[in-house]
């Protein structure tokens, strides 16, 4: 009688599933998965070594385009290292602003999130839903930066610049004329925080759309509940975070565990699972976004009443304004050496991180006294994640391996950074 052997298959990099340049080659049993192999380091950037060539100032932009889901979270671990190093703080205002902003960038990220897991698993609705919500808040993002995505905003010191006055309006094209051009523009009279108060009012209804969708949907359901059930004790094992960790009933979430920023004055829940599957990490996702409109709130309101300083009046971290330079050489000398030096950090190690969207996203950081850091490691949480990977599909079949890909929530900037 003919031996029937197990055979092992190629699932990406090229598989639209695969969320980026992953190779998974997986053992397969007739459709029941033996083992899965990740193989990663197909889109190496070199970042770490990238930053560490040049100035400190020159690598905020490098820090967006790692995880290009959550774009200013990563460059608030990076920012916050080197303020650490120089013993700096950001005004209070600026600290705000940077709550608010990160926060603006989880509900990006998880509106992605839904959408392409939804996506990958057969609902096709979902994804033209969030991104109508995601177009919204990269229209704040280009206002507040002048990029859609990878905004280098926070600086050392504080943030670029303040909140602009008036949000961009439509103009009439073939697209938006009339009675809609009317409505689309309505939420943008005012300034972006006018704005984000008419959004953080409309967006729970959107979330209640995604959720008449999927929640109850029984094929979702099908697809997540009891698939790759991660059990506390091992979520912790495999050094998972965010909502890997949440959606195992663990309720460690550095904005509360660790405050930084203004979180210590922010009134919002950590929503947790209960058994760890899919399902669970979904409606951890669904109510993370529920909670975030709540923290954007409260920014909007305390920005409003609260005007100030967003960067420090630190020349040596910060450039002198225009009227600055003109009355003063001192100043224009100050002007031209941050942009070409930059600056020296004083010498020491640091480990910065933040709860961003996919879990704790941390920078470490070592500088010898120089203008450019001697040593800088990236803790990306997709990487932890991936790693569990071969532990929690086996015994699963073929089509689950996509749904775990996707509560994995990966972005392969990171994990191959």
């Amino acid at each position: 009688m003919e031996e029937i052997r197990n055979y092992t298959m190629n699932f990406g990099p090229q598989h639209p599933a695969a969320h980026g340049v992953l190779r998974l080659v997986l053992e397969m049993d007739g459709e029941t998965i033996v083992r899965a192999d990740p193989h990663i380091g197909l889109l190496h950037r070199g970042t770490e070594k990238l930053a560490e060539s040049k100035p400190f100032n020159q690598s905020i932009g490098y820090m967006d385009r790692l995880d290009y889901v959550s774009m200013m979270c990563n460059e608030h671990a990076y920012v916050r290292a080197i303020e650490n190093l120089m013993g700096i703080e950001a005004p209070v205002r600026a600290q705000y602003i940077r709550t608010m902003f990160d926060e603006i960038t989880r509900i990006l990220n998880h509106l992605m999130w839904v959408g392409s897991n939804a996506l990958d698993l057969g609902a096709m609705a979902v994804f033209l839903y969030a991104f109508r919500e995601r177009e919204e808040l990269m229209d704040v993002y280009e206002a507040v930066s002048g990029a859609r995505m990878h905004a280098t905003y926070y600086r050392p010191g504080g943030v670029y610049r303040d909140l602009p006055e008036q949000m961009p309006q439509y103009r009439e094209s073939p697209w938006h004329k009339g009675g809609d051009l009317k409505r689309l523009n309505t939420w943008r009279e005012g300034s972006m925080l006018d704005y984000l108060t008419e959004f953080t009012n409309d967006f729970p209804a959107r979330v209640d759309e995604y959720e008449l969708l999927l929640t109850n949907n029984r094929i979702w359901k099908q697809r997540t509940v009891g698939i790759g059930v991660v059990d506390p004790d091992k979520a912790q094992a495999w050094g998972m975070t965010g909502a890997m960790l949440r959606g195992s009933g663990i309720a460690w979430d550095l904005r509360k565990k660790q405050p930084y920023a203004a979180y210590e004055h922010m009134d919002f829940d950590i929503p947790v699972g209960v058994n760890g599957d899919c399902y669970d990490r979904y409606l951890v996702r669904v109510e993370e976004m529920r909670q975030s409109n709540r923290i954007i709130r409260q920014c909007v309101e305390w920005l409003k009443a609260n005007p100030g300083p967003v960067m420090v009046q630190n020349y040596k971290v910060a450039p002198p304004s225009r009227v600055e330079m003109k009355n003063d050489m001192e100043a224009l000398i100050h002007h031209f050496k941050l942009f070409t030096e930059g600056y020296g950090v004083p010498a020491g190690e640091t480990y910065a991180a933040v709860e961003a969207p996919k879990g704790e996203f941390g920078c470490y950081l070592m500088s010898d006294g120089a203008n450019k850091p001697f040593r800088v490691h990236l803790r990306a949480p997709g990487f932890a994640h991936l790693s569990s990977m071969d532990a929690f599909v086996r015994g699963h079949m073929l089509a689950d391996v996509v749904a775990m890909i996707g509560t994995y929530d990966l972005v392969f900037g990171e994990v191959d950074r």
